[in-house]
């Protein structure tokens, strides 16, 4: 029901944007004809009703439901099956009526439709029996209008029920006769003595309802007495009993439909016109009849009832309640009347006397403490001053004299005594005080009597005090209560000569009394005048003051005495209680300043007086007669500004007041931890008491009462610093002495005395100041001492030292620091006051800290208090006096230090920058060194400041800065402008070695360096030694928003200026809009007058929205246009912050909304330049306006966590975003890739880690005093943290991650702050969570990634660092509290039980022990995972960081592996990866996959840990579990086809199914190796794959032919015969297979193909006995036979480029041996483009060589290519396209736009350096340059797959180079181990770098340039990505050992292939091999030599 409420609600204040959901509402509602009503339809109808009751203009169609509800009810309301079981049916009748009545009040047309249906239902519910009474109660309750015809039908029913006899004329009523000698009585009575006796009767009966009055000795002889009178002398048992059966005999039922009826009666008129004038006189007949018999119904005793416990109370609580219903009636009757005629007159004197004859019967019976019995007698009086209000004077006179009865009748009663005294006792003085505020006005001396007749009973009290004897009877409760009544009429009423009246009685009764021996009445009389006094009247308020005065005063006089042992309680309880009470209300109460200035100063001199007075006393009494005044001084000095001038007699009085405070040990304890404390001396002992009270008032534990204690704190905060005037101490002394009374052991001859002060002043000053040192200070000064240590210590220890009491806040050093100043201070004293500020200050600290958990307003509070002390001891730091500048200086540096909050505090920042270029005082210029010192002083703390907030968080700091330097030119101070520039201009922060800082500190860290330069506003540089210029950067940014500001301001004025847009709706307001088009749905003309906040708004907010769909739909963002617009809403939304009173809800609304897009757009948008925007405006905010700092960091965390649950950025952990290893699936990883992000997953990465860096430096500046804020973060690393495999794969999220990591261990270290100790648990499992997150990165084999940022790699190695440096640096704090208390913390419990579930480990055995190994384990490979980015970073630095590092050995390498696996399988198979060599590693992690090998079948990459060689050759029952284990890639696959797994069946399957889980289209890549498999298919397994895959994919088949036919050859040996039989036997079989299986339409397509390309491969057989020069013609006339049939033939080379014809003309026959391979140029399509972009692609045909080997070489190229494409390398591999086509032929592509360096060669003598001059232009010039690093990236790549492929025959004619300059390799005839010339290997470098390569490389020629150091980087990256994929390259080659291609001819190929890769290197001994490769082909001779011959022998050009 709740919620649908609120729902209501919210579519009562948006009717038009919630339409759907009203409409939801109506068809929840019951339909017409429902058969019952469910919970759902009660729901919805009263959802409904509120919402009607609501939305005056809600549509008709609203009103519907409701309406056929009510017209269902006439025939609903009797099934009792209609209602469901409500708990109260009334309730919801009710409710509904309620919400119906408010809703026809606003809708005319509801009330109009209700009326007819509700009419006749309520005139029916009344007669018919069959209707629920609930319907009817709640009726009576709420009714809405009904017609009047049926009004008056329902009164008329209603009527009928009471029968005849309740409509007759009464003869009991009473005649106008009766009335007047009642009305005389009243008159002679009201002067009359209240009667001695009470009737026993009436006893008998109060306490039979168990209400004792025995304390009551008179009772009041009023009116109702003597009306009574008659009755009661002939009441008897009898007839009580008689009325009590009679009553009995109406049962509840009865009861219960008066009651309805009377309420009915009220509800028709309140409508008015709803009842005849007739019916009117009926209905007033049964109230007034009913009314009469309530005195006789509540004259029964409770024993004359026949009835008892629950149903008697509810017979009485009926009745009472019908009795109050017709009192109701009967008041609205008589208000209703019109005339004022003799007989109206009489009918409300009538009235008046019934309802006071009630109201005295409800005070009289015994059941008036029933809550309905009030509520009744509230009903009654609230009717007399209804009636007698609205008839202006004329009843004032018969009212007020039976009222005086009333009222004493009320006040005679002894439950009314006390401080709870009812609701009667309240409702009869709020009538009095209505009818006297009423009647004063109108006939004031009637009032004035009625007042002093009340007041006169007072005294009326003699008869009882001058009985003599024993049986004096106790005060009469009557005067108790009098005075109470009349202090609260004094109160009410508020008027001074009210006050005058009653006040001189009180005061004469109090001085005619015995002040010595008080009564109960005189206490009571002495809270009555001091209630009178607060009231402020100047004559009362000084005659009063001055009685309590005296009256305290007095009774000191009496300590002592001999009477005051026989002393009457009373006494005590006045001094203690009353009198310190009274002084407290008038301190409270008083309001003129005035006033309070001489009340505060009486109350001083009084507490001086006793002061004096009780010192000399023994015993307690000091404190005793003191303590009780603190509460009111307290309270008087609550407003007193300390910091203001002080007349010298008041501050005289404060210190006589804190020197008896001290004196008298009433001060609180100061001292938290008792010192051990030297002995004073022996003779201590001889002062007893004295001694105790000295030296417990300072340690404690406290002796008086909490509420002095409390009193003095709050004096403290009142009072002025204690220095009395600037004269010299001695005559100061003069007057402290005075303070001793000379009869007093303290005074200032008692050398014992000031031995005891000086002890306890030592005490206090925390033994700063030995006791020895104080020998010169007299015991009267040391006392004032004390009272000054405990002033100030109690002045910080209350409010954290800030005067509140001032009209600005300030801190209490001002204070302190004042003793200080006081000239002419002897040593000790001097050295004392000292102490007495480092006391103070520690006090400030103490509390600070306790409050550091504080939330809220207290956390307000905490901070103000700090900047406040900050700010005073910044300003203090200019003191003239070199000590008390020190001291300055001290206590803000251990401020600063204990509180680094304060660096970020921008009133501490802007009061620094202020002192600093402040002119210091005129009066002391003169004096220029004090001056230079002073300056120096501050610019040092300046930069040490700026420098120590900028290394924590930078962001903040320069936001800070930015906005100082926006202050600076709002002021317009360009003086101080300049001085600023002068402290900056030297500090600047960067990702080098920063000299202002040393250590590692948070802006070292690179994501928070770059979320700095983004704070900024500066645009990052790409350099390596990225340096942050903090000045310039501040001030062009300051310049930005300033002009942002203007912009608004400006807009703002102009609005303002015309009036706003009214009428001028078609005119744009700047933005190139009108007002109208920020709307939607609104046509121009009901455009109203907006506000300039919300026409901003609403543009605002549209254009952040755009931006955020059209990054959501995948669009670019205008960066530039976005920071602009992202700018300009901020400077909009701090504008309306800084803007008083402008705004209404509506706006403020609108603002939350521009904040949360702010926050989240760039979230959204999650790109690099996005998010500096996002940083810039965060910080802008929240610098601006620290206020805002939790409101934008909790939608910060929200939207953070929202990437999570999208997975963006750093939380891409879908495999299409791991990068490399989505790039490279299925060849080198597991996995069939999917489609590729549209968007650089890098961007949201780095947008993530400038995130990161803004959340470090909001936790850096919040994690000291703001636990919201801090929990906010928690919440945020909760979430990061939570799933260790929602993190992005990619690797270079390596150091976003690790920076996240980073921060949630550096979160974890606040536990041992005090704000976060109730968090303990909750850290340790957040540090869990990181620690199992960290290693989950581990999980996976480590990869490279290569960007076009610099800096990336560099930053990337250092976040991983500083994470390894904290771990290494990490307190275990956490472990060793919790497991040193046993039962206590995690850790504890882990160790005493076993097998215990964590919720991040799962069971273990011991935490700590586990937690250690798992830290280790951390630690090991998170340096490790550092050392590879740092290789990757710098490439080129040779020297090994790992050097200082311990061995590990072999034990704790087995241990690493247990831990790794037990917490995640992968990382221990990861381990593998990284340590390859490791023996100890793979040992252990084989042993633990095949005993855990159910658990990880997953786990693709687990595979070569149990199917090995000999897992085979042994058949073992491991291999069982393939069948169930995850598909691998597909080298991995073809490994398991070599001979050494002997064609196992298991293995085979599993082969075969991971490669039909694979498109064959991603196979075809490896078609050699899989028709090599053929070899050892013994099971035909692998020919069934390739049958199969042939039937799914036409291409692959078609590939599979051409290979098998490239396979087929005439073998050259009887060994060759031998070894291929079988294999060649089996090829043309399979061939036929394929080709049988075809379709049709394969068929087809394969026979045009084949056909086609076959026809041209023939050509080069046509042209073998033709000559030379009739070749190429020859090929022309052969290429016009060939006709093209279809458009869907491709090239084989090429499948996805589809041939569209032959360029007749292109036919060019090639230079061959014995061959005429020939060239023919094809125009081709892509596949999946456009089909008219034809493109010329050329092949060569070949015929009668073998191209396998070339396929092969060019197979490990595309790898190659592959890798560096998905690593990121700007490397350049071109592996051509070739395929064997049959035997000795083959089909190759032509490298397009290219040309053999030999051809270069031979139009030009120059080298490759001045051919690039001639092609790209000059050096230098852009082209070059271009052409240049085209040649380095493909130079670099080939000489990666160089070194690995080893090519020989590297002559000039095999090196082409394009038209961009970049370097290809082809003719792989020489590759692994063979080479020309017998195999001979003259050609000895690694790969091939020429001199003229190297001129292009190496301009300087020795190896320095940059081109030759970014060559080299290139290399070793290329090397080092390649290495990572070594076992997928070596298995392609593997594979084809036994083809019998020329590279396997000799030697160990694949032995040294995997040599090559060095895999017992680390990365670093890798790159440094690279390095010395690169360094040793280096312009090799032998490459020289080689090309001299190759130009001596066949021509090449060199």
């Amino acid at each position: 029901m709740e919620a649908l409420t609120e729902l209501c609600d919210l579519i009562a204040q948006n009717p038009s944007l919630l339409a759907d959901k009203l409409a939801w509402i109506c068809a929840r509602c019951p339909p017409p004809t429902t058969p019952r009503l469910t919970r759902s339809h009660v729901h919805a109808l009263l959802a409904l009703a509120r919402l009607l009751s609501k939305t005056p203009s809600a549509p008709p169609s609203a009103r519907i439901p409701i309406l056929d509800f009510v017209r269902s009810l006439p025939s609903s309301l009797p099934r009792p099956s209609f209602l469901p079981q409500l708990q109260d049916p009334v309730a919801f009748f009710s409710d509904l009526l309620s919400y119906l009545s408010l809703a026809a009040v606003h809708s005319p047309d509801l009330a109009s439709d209700l009326a007819p249906l509700l009419g006749p239902l309520l005139v029916s519910a009344v007669t018919d029996p069959s209707i629920p009474r609930a319907f009817l109660s709640a009726v009576a309750l709420h009714c809405p209008p009904i017609p009047p015809a049926d009004a008056d039908r329902l009164v008329t029913s209603l009527l009928e029920q009471f029968g005849p006899n309740a409509l007759a004329d009464e003869s009991v009523s009473m005649s106008m006769s009766s009335l007047s000698e009642i009305s005389s009585s009243l008159g002679s009575s009201a002067q009359s003595t209240p009667s001695k006796g009470k009737g026993k009767e009436d006893d008998r009966d109060v306490a039979d309802d168990g209400i004792s009055e025995a304390s009551v000795s008179s009772k009041t002889n009023d009116a109702g007495t003597a009306r009574r009178s008659s009755v009661d002398q002939t009441d008897s048992g009898g007839m009580v009993r008689q009325d009590a059966s009679a009553l009995e005999e109406e049962s509840l039922e009865t009861l219960e439909k008066q009651e309805i009826a009377f309420r009915l009666f009220c509800q028709m008129l309140d409508q008015p016109g709803s009842v005849k004038p007739g019916h009117l006189e009926q209905v007033r007949k049964v109230a007034t009849k009913q009314l009469r018999s309530l005195p006789g119904f509540l004259k029964i005793r409770k024993r004359d009832w026949s009835e008892q416990g629950a149903q008697l109370k509810a017979k009485i609580n009926t009745k009472l309640s019908a009795c109050q219903a017709a009192a109701l009636v009967q008041i609205k009757s008589v208000l209703c009347l019109d005339s004022d005629g003799k007989a109206t007159k009489d009918l409300l004197r009538r009235t008046l006397a019934l309802l006071l004859d009630a109201a005295e019967a409800c005070i009289l019976c015994s059941w008036r403490k029933l809550k309905i019995c009030e509520e009744l007698f509230s009903t009654l009086l609230s009717g007399i001053s209804q009636i007698t209000v609205t008839r202006g004077g004329q009843l004032l006179r018969v009212l007020l004299i039976p009222l005086k009865p009333l009222v004493l009748t009320t006040c005679a009663r002894a439950d009314m005594l006390g401080n709870n005294q009812g609701a009667m006792f309240t409702t009869v003085t709020k009538l009095s005080c209505e009818i006297i505020e009423f009647g004063w006005s109108k006939d004031r001396a009637l009032v004035d009597t009625f007042i002093m007749g009340l007041a006169a009973c007072i005294r009326e009290r003699n008869d009882y005090e001058e009985q003599e004897g024993r049986d004096k009877p106790a005060v009469p409760v009557l005067q108790l209560n009098l005075i109470r009544l009349l202090a609260d009429l004094s109160v009410s009423v508020y008027k001074w000569e009210v006050v005058d009246m009653i006040l001189p009685l009180f005061i004469e009764s109090l001085e005619e009394g015995d002040a010595s021996s008080p009564s109960l009445l005189r206490l009571h009389l002495l809270d009555a005048v001091s209630c009178m006094a607060s009231l402020g009247f100047e004559k009362s308020y000084r005659e009063t003051v001055v009685l309590m005065t005296r009256s305290y005063l007095d009774k000191l006089k009496s300590i002592g005495s001999a009477e005051s042992n026989t002393m009457a309680p009373e006494a005590t309880t006045e001094r203690v209680e009353t009198l310190p009470a009274g002084f407290l209300l008038v301190a409270s109460r008083l309001t003129n300043p005035k006033l309070r200035s001489d009340f505060r100063h009486r109350l001083l001199s009084l507490c001086s007086d006793v002061g004096l007075a009780a010192e000399s006393k023994s015993g307690r009494s000091g404190a005793d007669f003191l303590g009780p005044l603190l509460p009111a001084v307290a309270e008087i000095c609550s407003d007193f500004d300390p910091a203001s001038n002080v007349e010298p007699s008041i501050l005289k009085l404060f210190r006589n007041l804190w020197f008896y405070i001290a004196l008298f040990g009433l001060a609180p304890p100061i001292q938290q931890n008792q010192l051990p404390t030297k002995s004073v001396s022996t003779s201590l002992n001889s002062l007893g008491s004295m001694s105790a009270i000295a030296l417990q008032s300072v340690a404690g534990p406290y002796m008086w009462n909490n509420q002095w204690s409390l009193a003095v704190q709050q004096i403290a905060q009142g009072t002025p610093p204690l220095v009395v005037s600037s004269v010299k101490w001695l005559e100061d002394e003069l007057e402290l002495n005075a303070l001793h009374n000379p009869g007093s052991r303290r005074g200032s001859g008692n050398e014992k005395a000031a031995v005891v002060q000086r002890a306890a002043l030592s005490a206090a000053l925390g033994g700063r100041v030995d006791v020895a040192a104080m020998g010169s200070i007299s015991g009267v000064k040391a006392t004032y001492l004390l009272a000054v240590s405990f002033l100030e210590i109690i002045r910080f220890s209350y409010n954290g030292g800030v005067l509140s009491n001032s009209n600005i806040p300030r801190s209490a050093f001002s204070c302190v620091f004042e003793y200080l100043l006081t000239p002419n201070l002897m040593p000790a004293v001097f050295q004392c006051l000292t102490a007495i500020v480092h006391r103070a200050f520690e006090t400030a600290v103490t509390w600070l800290e306790e409050r550091i958990s504080e939330t809220g307003k207290e956390a307000d509070k905490r901070e103000s208090v700090l900047s406040s002390h900050t700010c005073f001891l910044i300003k203090n730091l200019s003191q003239r006096n070199d000590h008390v500048r020190d001291i300055s200086v001290s206590l803000f540096t251990q401020l600063k230090d204990r509180f680094p909050q304060v660096l970020w505090n921008s009133s501490c920042l802007d009061s620094l920058l202020v002192s600093v270029y402040n002119e210091l005082p005129s009066a002391l210029v003169n004096d220029p060194a004090w001056v230079a010192t002073v300056r120096s002083l501050y610019q040092r703390i300046v930069r040490e400041w700026i420098t120590a907030a900028l290394s924590y968080a930078p962001c903040t700091t320069q936001g800070l800065l930015q906005e100082n330097l926006c202050k600076l030119n709002a002021w317009q101070r360009t003086q101080h402008a300049t001085d600023m520039v002068s402290l900056l201009s030297e500090i600047r922060i960067g990702t080098g070695k920063n000299d202002c800082w040393t250590g590692i500190r948070t802006a070292n860290i690179p994501a928070v360096l770059d979320a700095a330069a983004a704070a900024s506003g500066a645009k990052k540089d790409v350099s390596e030694g990225f340096i942050l210029e903090v000045l310039s950067t501040a001030i062009v940014s300051a310049t930005v928003k300033c002009n942002h500001a203007g912009e608004i301001a400006g807009m703002r004025r102009l609005y303002d200026s015309i009036g706003g847009l009214t009428g001028m709706s078609q005119i744009g307001f700047g933005l190139g809009v009108g007002p109208q088009s920020l709307k939607t749905g609104v046509p121009s003309a009901q455009v109203q007058t907006e506000s300039f906040n919300e026409i901003l708004l609403t543009k605002f907010v549209h254009l952040l929205q755009q931006f955020v769909g059209a990054a959501e739909k995948g669009g670019s963002v205008d960066k530039s246009v976005f920071r602009e617009t992202c700018s300009q809403a901020t400077a909009l939304l701090l504008s309306h912050m800084f803007v008083q009173g402008s705004e209404s809800k509506v706006n403020l609304d609108g603002f939350s909304q521009l904040l949360r897009l702010l926050c989240w757009s760039p979230a959204y948008i999650s790109t690099p330049d996005a998010m500096e925007t996002g940083i810039f405006i965060w910080t802008w905010l929240v610098s601006a306006a620290p206020s805002l700092g939790p409101l934008v960091l909790a939608e910060l965390v929200d939207a953070w966590l929202w990437t999570i649950d999208t997975k963006r950025g750093l939380f891409a952990s879908e495999m299409r975003f791991s990068g490399p290893a989505a790039k490279l699936r299925p060849h080198l990883i597991p996995g069939e890739p999917d489609a590729l992000p549209d968007k650089d997953p890098v961007e949201g990465l780095i947008a993530h880690r400038l995130w990161l860096g803004f959340f470090f430096d909001r936790f850096e500046v919040v994690r000291h005093d703001s636990v919201e804020q801090l929990l906010l973060l928690g919440r945020m690393l909760q979430g990061t943290m939570k799933s260790p495999s929602h993190f992005s794969r990619h690797p270079a999220a390596a150091g976003t991650f690790f920076t996240a990591m980073l921060l949630g261990l550096k979160f974890c270290s606040c536990h041992s702050q005090i704000n976060l100790q109730n968090c303990k648990m909750g850290l340790q499992l957040l540090e869990d969570r990181v620690y199992r997150a960290s290693l989950g990165w581990f999980a996976y084999e480590p990869e490279w990634y290569e960007t076009n940022n610099k800096r990336f790699a560099q930053s990337e190695a250092q976040s991983v660092s500083l994470f390894v440096h904290h771990l290494l640096n990490e307190r275990v704090d956490i472990v060793s509290i919790d497991s040193s208390s046993k039962g206590r913390g995690v850790e504890a419990e882990s160790n005493a039980m076993t097998d215990l579930c964590h919720p991040v480990w799962g069971r273990i055995e011991n935490y700590a022990l586990g937690r250690e190994k798992r830290k280790q384990l951390l630690i090991m490979l998170c340096q490790h995972e550092a050392d590879r980015l740092e290789v990757w970073s710098q490439p080129l630095n040779m020297k090994e960081n790992t050097s200082s590092r311990s061995k590990i050995g072999s034990d704790k390498w087995i241990e690493h592996a247990r831990t790794a696996f037990s917490v995640d399988p992968r990382i221990a198979l990861s381990l593998t990866s990284r340590f390859p060599t490791n023996s100890s590693i793979i040992s252990e992690v084989t042993q633990l996959v095949q005993m855990h090998i159910l658990e990880i079948r997953t786990i693709p990459e687990a595979l070569p840990f149990f199917v090995t060689p000999k897992a085979v050759e042994e058949n073992s029952v491991l291999l069982q579990q393939l069948p169930h284990w995850a598909s691998c890639s597909i080298t991995q696959a073809l490994e398991f086809l070599t001979p050494p797994f002997k064609g196992h069946p298991r293995v085979m399957a599993y082969v075969l199914r991971v490669l039909e889980s694979y498109p064959p289209e991603r196979v075809t890549f490896f078609m050699p190796q899989l028709v090599q498999a053929l070899r050892y298919d013994e099971g035909k397994l692998v020919e069934g794959y390739l049958l199969g895959a042939a039937r799914r994919s036409n291409i692959f088949a078609h590939i599979l032919i051409w290979n098998l036919q490239g396979e087929s050859f005439a073998p050259e040996s009887e060994k060759e015969i031998v070894k291929n039989n079988s294999f060649q036997s089996i090829l043309p079989i399979v061939r036929q297979r394929i080709i049988d299986g075809f379709t049709p339409e394969a068929r087809d397509l394969f026979e045009r193909e084949f056909d086609f390309f076959d026809k041209v491969t023939s050509i080069s057989g046509v042209l073998l006995p033709l000559p030379k020069e009739d070749r190429r013609a020859g090929i022309r006339r052969e290429l016009e036979k060939i006709n093209m049939e279809g458009e869907d033939l491709y090239l084989p080379t090429a499948t996805n480029k589809l041939v569209r014809g032959i360029q007749l003309d292109s036919g060019i026959p090639l230079q061959s041996a014995a061959k005429v391979p020939i060239m023919v140029t094809f125009n081709v399509v892509d596949r999946d483009g456009d089909p008219n972009d034809l493109q010329p692609q050329a092949c060569i045909f070949k015929v009668g060589d073998d191209c396998r080997q070339d396929v092969l070489a060019l197979q490990v190229i595309a790898l190659l290519r592959d890798i560096f494409e998905a690593v990121g390398l700007n490397l350049y591999l071109f592996p051509y396209g070739v395929l064997p086509t049959g035997p000795g032929r083959g089909i190759i592509e032509v490298v397009p736009n290219t040309r053999s360096r030999n051809q270069m060669g031979e139009i030009t003598d120059g080298g490759l350096y001045e051919i690039f001059q001639q092609d790209y232009g000059p050096v230098g010039s852009s082209s070059f340059e271009t052409a240049r690093e085209m040649f380095m990236v493909s130079s670099a790549g080939y000489a990666v797959a160089s070194l690995l492929l080893q090519p020989k025959d590297r002559h000039n004619g095999n090196l082409l180079f394009d038209n961009q300059g970049r370097l290809v390799h082809i003719d792989f005839g020489f590759i692994l181990e063979t080479s020309p010339g017998g195999n001979m290997r003259f050609e000895s470098a690694q790969f091939k770098l020429s001199h003229e390569m190297t001129q292009l490389l190496d301009p300087s020629g020795s190896m320095k340039s940059d081109t030759w150091t970014q060559f080299v980087s290139l290399c070793v990256k290329g090397y080092l990505a390649a290495r990572r994929h070594m076992h997928g390259i070596i298995t392609t080659v593997l594979l084809m050992v036994d083809s019998g291609l020329p590279c396997f001819s000799r030697g160990d190929p694949i032995g040294n292939l995997r040599k090559r890769f060095h895999p017992e290197m680390n990365d670093r001994e890798a790159a440094n091999f690279m390095i010395r490769t690169c360094m040793d082909a280096y312009n090799k001779w032998t490459t020289a030599g080689y090309d001299l011959i190759q130009y001596l022998q066949q021509g090449i050009e060199k």
